[in-house]
């Protein structure tokens, strides 16, 4: 049967075979949102590559995603890296898309049931997926794996119904903390333990003198990454803080320069603006060159998210900030009672504080500045974030983390299974 065209990649329906194939083929549909969704949906797409081979497995897979999962050779039925958000009020435009991507999903997937689903983080639109699963496909197993971070928000009522529904939706949960997996398998999930990918990310990063020379760093010059955003409300709530924090450094060292990986190129108007405006002596530069500016830095200035792992599993001292609008975190904390011991990755980890948090109204660019100056100046403080580094790289698992998830996937594919 001959596939349909359309101009549109995002709204393909490919069409698939109505009857089963006399090899062993099979169907996995993925989902998940955002650009670290893309990533880790990346890797794990190719893991389940590898471990087809060794298993004999011919894999059709389709998946909501973004274009690292489209350049894994997924088929992408619909992108959803630009439709994400934190925040009540930030999240509202894209209340629609969010609605459109999900119905998409469940259409298709009621058309050509999977032989398997997995979710990937991104919790309203998965757990809406997964109900529809339950309900009806109860065959098809569904693997959560990066589950959304409900283990750690302390609002018991909030937390307890999601944590709920996400037992209720899944087969299977593999865990990237020690205390998501601790805390999932107490509420009644079927739980394994698989380490944090991106210990197997890291060791595609060039190392730091290779960076710095592909870069053009001279020795004498101080490197300082700034990642400001990776949805475009962190344009608006981060940016400036952040910028205006690198100006104070900037007139107090100047042998510091900036650079800044752009996490979707439909920003580079948007920073380069800033940039002149708050006259920094700046390079911005793709996201395909992101690896070697990170192994580069003497210092990072970034958002909370997975970044924050990548610079501490590369030895980079960091500072973090992140800010919603005032509403939705008033919401938040004052109506729903919700709370996090820490927002960085880094920090949960370990579930103490390794690097230092400005989180809302502590968020502020004399506290950033603060912080930066005493990273780039205090060798005990260095050395001290360096050994924490050290305890939280013990925490997150052994290299082989994508595959030892891909090898849990097919134990619950049918064939497999029985």
């Amino acid at each position: 049967m001959k596939s349909e065209e359309t101009t549109d990649r995002s709204y393909h329906y490919p069409l698939l075979p109505l009857f089963p194939t006399p090899y062993l083929k099979m169907r996995i549909f993925i989902s998940t949102g955002e650009v670290s969704g893309d990533l880790q949906g990346s890797l794990l797409v190719a893991a389940l590559k590898r471990q087809a081979v060794v298993a004999g497995l011919e894999l059709e897979i389709v998946a909501l995603g973004g274009e690292k999962m489209a350049s894994s050779g997924t088929t992408i039925l619909g992108n959803t890296i630009g439709i994400g958000s934190l925040g009540l009020l930030e999240s509202l435009p894209y209340v629609l898309p969010t609605l459109q991507v999900q119905q998409l999903a469940i259409t298709y997937l009621k058309k050509y049931p999977p032989d398997l689903v997995v979710l990937i983080d991104y919790m309203g639109p998965n757990l809406v997926i997964g109900k529809y699963l339950r309900r009806h496909l109860p065959q098809v197993p569904v693997v959560y794996y990066i589950a959304p971070q409900t283990w750690v928000a302390s609002a018991r009522l909030v937390t307890a119904r999601a944590t709920d529904q996400i037992v209720a939706v899944t087969h299977k949960l593999l865990a990237i903390f020690p205390e998501e997996a601790r805390y999932f398998q107490e509420k009644g999930a079927n739980v394994s333990w698989v380490g944090h990918p991106l210990l197997d990310r890291m060791q595609n990063f060039p190392n730091r003198e290779a960076a710095r020379v592909n870069l053009g760093i001279g020795d004498d010059v101080t490197c300082v990454a700034l990642l400001p955003a990776s949805r475009r409300q962190e344009l608006k709530y981060l940016l400036p803080v952040m910028f205006r924090a690198a100006a104070v450094l900037q007139s107090k060292l100047p042998q510091v320069h900036f650079w800044i990986p752009l996490s979707l190129e439909i920003y580079r108007d948007t920073i380069e603006k800033a940039i002149q405006r708050y006259n920094l002596r700046a390079t911005v530069i793709s996201a395909e060159q992101q690896q070697e500016v990170l192994a580069a830095a003497d210092l990072a200035m970034t958002k909370c998210g997975t970044v924050n792992l990548e610079l501490a599993l590369l030895n980079v001292p960091q500072v973090i900030l992140y800010r919603v609008s005032p509403f939705s975190y008033w919401i938040a904390r004052s109506l729903l009672k919700i709370s996090y011991p820490f927002a960085s990755p880094v920090n949960l980890v370990v579930m103490k504080e390794i690097v230092p948090e400005f989180i809302q109204e502590q968020a502020t660019s004399e506290n950033l500045t603060q912080a930066a100056m005493e990273f780039l100046l205090n060798l005990e403080r260095i050395q001290q974030i360096k050994a924490d580094y050290q305890e939280m790289r013990r925490c997150m698992g052994e290299v082989g983390v994508c595959d030892r998830a891909a090898k849990e996937i097919f134990q619950m594919l049918p064939t497999f299974s029985s």
